[in-house]
């Protein structure tokens, strides 16, 4: 490209300073002769100037368009390190599927279930309803026994003397019950009566001296077929004095604790 420039340059001048050579002398106005050599000059110092210009917009060219070539790598590099940001930025946590607003239900006798009922309340701030019977259960363990059995073999709802406010409202229910005749009690059957928890979360807990959960989580399964009922939870009699360790390691599973 310099050499082109400079080819054009030399002939130019020759061109130029051919037609001065041929018209050196030219007629002076008031009929003289003028000096060829000024304009010849004059003509050279304008060829010059015409290079230099020439010269200096191509640089000025070639300098804008090395900036616009860095301006776009700036900007295509600030993009792709955006996009990397972007792409390692940490997904946001899964929500539980147990999330909303969350209530516990209990009915307790001897006073096992309702500690677990409070530890379960401490560590999610559900709200708590407690399931009492219109008519009180004898304080007499072994007439107890017997009336739980009579109320299995004849399929008995007792009445519950409290009705649950606004029970639309709940998302999760955690349902709490001791374990009488490898069953829940019978007054739990008229809770599940009593309330379509179609479309909501049942989370079950039982206490009781060793018959586990048995079949009550099939059976509320049963009694409401459209709700979703999670893992059970079962705390032993002698554990029911202290269940932090055993609700805090259930709530971690179900994913709902606070």
């Amino acid at each position: 490209m310099t050499k082109r420039r400079t080819v054009t340059f030399l002939t130019l001048l020759i061109i130029i300073l051919g037609i001065s050579a041929c018209g050196s002398r030219t007629e002076d106005p008031d009929g003289g002769t003028g000096d060829g050599a000024d304009i010849q000059a004059a003509q050279m110092e304008q060829a010059a100037q015409m290079e230099k210009a020439a010269q200096m917009g191509q640089i000025g060219q070639a300098e804008q368009a090395a900036q616009t070539e860095q301006i776009e790598r700036t900007e295509q590099a600030a993009q792709v390190q955006q996009a990397d940001t972007t792409s390692s930025d940490p997904a946001p946590a899964a929500e539980s599927e147990a999330a909303g607003k969350a209530l516990i239900v209990y009915f307790s006798w001897s006073g096992n279930t309702e500690n677990v009922a409070a530890e379960i309340r401490t560590r999610t701030g559900a709200d708590i309803f407690e399931i009492v019977p219109r008519e009180a259960y004898t304080e007499d363990y072994d007439t107890l026994l017997n009336i739980a059995q009579e109320e299995q073999k004849n399929g008995i709802r007792p009445a519950i003397s409290e009705k649950v406010e606004d029970m639309d409202s709940y998302d999760l229910i955690y349902v709490g019950f001791p374990n009488w005749w490898g069953d829940m009690p019978m007054i739990l059957y008229s809770f599940f009566d009593e309330y379509d928890l179609s479309g909501k979360t049942i989370a079950p807990f039982c206490t009781s001296g060793g018959s586990v959960l048995s079949d009550t989580v099939r059976t509320i399964e049963t009694l409401e077929p459209d709700a979703v009922v999670l893992e059970g939870l079962h705390i032993g009699s002698s554990e029911a004095d202290d269940p932090e360790s055993a609700v805090a390691e259930w709530l971690s599973n179900l994913g709902t604790a606070e």
